[in-house]
């Protein structure tokens, strides 16, 4: 008699939002089978049937949301048949909140029961988080039992293994000035939730420090310029300035891998590859996409990139493995306005790159002579326990030469 519980889709995900169920009471479900659609704290993803039988029951409506692990409705197998009604529900569940439609939820089964094999008929239950989890840690998903519905193995079970992730703190309470007359009191989205958690442990957690360098952008206005024009003669869509220093950073990480890191506890992970986490503005916060081994991408390969994943992003169709695993991180405020600032590092990544507007000033050439100049500000903010000033600084070296000769980029 499995129960179809609300998923943990992303590392961060603590609550979802059942946005449309695909099937209704009463249809047979088949294994892999799309039952509904539900809205993470970063997206919109299809929840599939890991088993099979009749939608007897659903407990949450379109609209309604609940936490992790919570059910959402009841599929029967051949021959089973639906919990009586004086059913007491399952103590380790959390409870659901539906927030719009007319359906409650039903009586939920009894005792909490202990775990069991994950195994059945030759194949091994278990979430497509659990999966990932598992598959980056290299575990055997049959040799773990799990503790979910019909003892399917999820996230929890791959966590609680040996290397697992440990037990996140407490962080501390600051409560607000209650709202007065005229104020408004705006309840957090799950995604507004996740980057308040993730960034207090940012905050709280990583020792910062901060390396700053200001760049000439001149010879990099000037090949954007020649290639967009180019570009233009040949029917190609245009490159953006971000596009550039994208590629630059991909391209310095890899000369300096030691900024391409990520602090593990008892070691230093030093990644072969740069995924590179892109932060992307959308209505409910902020998205950071991933570019898979960026350090190998053409400059047309990345703005192609970028800008299929921004889209997706603004529009929650991002799949979590095109979110989830970056190894450093650039956020550009430059098209706001913005000069420079200082940004807080995405953990578990070691750096993250602040890029400000191009702007014009007054500079000092190498002929001691005042002209005006086209600079950009950059930011660095890394972790201190994976990166030493000296690293961050060699870093910014090899980006700045870059990003003065972008030439340097184009072979």
């Amino acid at each position: 008699m499995p129960y179809v519980e609300m998923p943990k889709l992303s590392d961060t995900m603590t609550e979802g939002t059942l946005v449309k169920w695909r099937k209704a009471i009463g249809d047979k479900i088949s294994v892999g089978d799309v039952l509904a659609e539900v809205e993470t704290d970063k997206a919109v993803m299809e929840l599939e049937a890991f088993d099979e039988g009749t939608l007897k029951e659903i407990y949450v409506p379109d609209g309604g949301k609940a936490l992790v692990g919570a059910n959402l409705a009841l599929l029967l197998g051949a021959g089973e048949a639906a919990p009586t009604k004086d059913a007491k529900p399952a103590a380790a569940k959390p409870a659901v909140t539906p927030t719009t439609g007319s359906e409650k939820p039903t009586a939920t089964p009894g005792e909490a029961k202990a775990p069991v094999a994950a195994s059945s008929g030759g194949r091994v239950k278990a979430s497509p988080l659990a999966k990932k989890i598992a598959t980056a840690k290299g575990l055997d998903l049959s040799a773990i039992r799990g503790s979910g519905p019909g003892g399917r193995i999820v996230a929890r079970d791959i966590e609680s293994q040996p290397g697992g992730t440990a037990a996140r703190s407490v962080a501390p309470t600051i409560s607000a000035a209650p709202a007065g007359k005229g104020d408004r009191r705006i309840a957090l989205t799950g995604m507004r939730k996740i980057i308040a958690e993730r960034l207090l442990a940012s905050k709280t957690q990583i020792p910062h420090f901060y390396l700053n360098i200001e760049i000439d952008a001149g010879e990099l206005l000037k090949l954007r310029a020649q290639t967009n024009a180019h570009f233009e003669q040949l029917g190609l869509g245009k490159l953006t300035i971000n596009d550039f220093i994208l590629k630059a950073v991909a391209m310095a990480a890899a000369r300096v891998p030691r900024v391409n890191a990520s602090f593990a506890g008892d070691a230093v992970i030093e990644y072969g590859d740069v995924h590179l986490s892109v932060a992307v503005a959308v209505e409910d916060g902020l998205v950071t996409p991933v570019i898979r081994q960026a350090q190998t991408k053409s400059l047309r390969e990345i703005s192609d990139t970028v800008k299929d994943l921004a889209s997706r992003a603004r529009n929650k169709k991002l799949k979590p493995e095109e979110y989830q695993g970056g190894t450093l991180t650039v956020s550009n405020l430059g098209s706001y306005g913005i000069e420079s600032f200082s940004a807080v590092i995405n953990p578990p990544q070691a750096m993250i790159l602040a890029i400000g507007a191009i702007v014009k000033k007054p500079v000092v050439n190498a002929n001691d002579e005042v002209v005006v100049g086209q600079r950009m500000a950059i930011g660095l903010s890394a972790d201190h326990r994976v990166v030493d000033g000296a690293v961050g600084a060699q870093y910014l070296a090899e980006l700045r030469q870059l990003l003065e000769n972008p030439v340097w980029m184009l072979f």
